[in-house]
């Protein structure tokens, strides 16, 4: 006695039965069936947001941030972060290198320059050590800040500002 059954077979071997037993298989995939696109695009689509990345609060990662969308930080993460986006660090964060952003908001610790930035926003928790070149800076009280800091010149994203302010502290002279 076998296990299995054996196949029965059919006495009509022709051409046109094998062609109907086939089922049609069409050429493309149907729209439902095609891969999504990726999240990431180089380029941010018109009339929609940018999409935001985190870097949870148990990550620690070491390496390069590049591209475009926003970039939440809660981890801590070592080295330089370019991004056409905003980029916000936590206040349990620790972010250690250079950051190039639209927007930065600091709650929790940036090591390192924050070179041409639209807007800077130094949060109560929050802690620079390093040079700042921003277009504007919002500096709340409680934070601290160790470095050079040039803000409010449209020449900030060249470089080239004269204007420059001694951050000790959060105060500024």
């Amino acid at each position: 006695m076998s296990l299995w059954k054996e196949p029965v077979k059919t006495s009509i071997e022709t051409s046109e039965a094998t062609e109907m037993a086939r089922p049609e298989i069409p050429a493309t995939k149907p729209e439902a069936e095609r891969p999504l696109q990726p999240a990431f695009r180089s380029e941010p689509v018109q009339g929609k947001p940018l999409a935001e990345s985190l870097i949870a609060p148990d990550i620690t990662i070491e390496g390069k941030i590049e591209g475009a969308g926003h970039v939440r930080i809660a981890g801590n993460f070592k080295g330089d972060v370019n991004v056409r986006g905003d980029v916000t660090i936590e206040p349990s964060a620790r972010v250690t290198g250079s950051v190039r952003a639209e927007k930065v908001t600091i709650a929790g610790e940036l090591i390192g320059n924050i070179e041409s930035a639209a807007h800077v926003e130094l949060l109560q928790t929050g802690a620079l050590t390093g040079d700042l070149k921003a277009g504007s800076l919002s500096v709340a009280a409680g934070s601290r800040m160790r470095g050079q800091a040039e803000f409010g010149w449209d020449d900030v994203k060249d470089g080239t500002s004269a204007h420059k302010a001694n951050g000790n502290n959060g105060t500024a002279s």
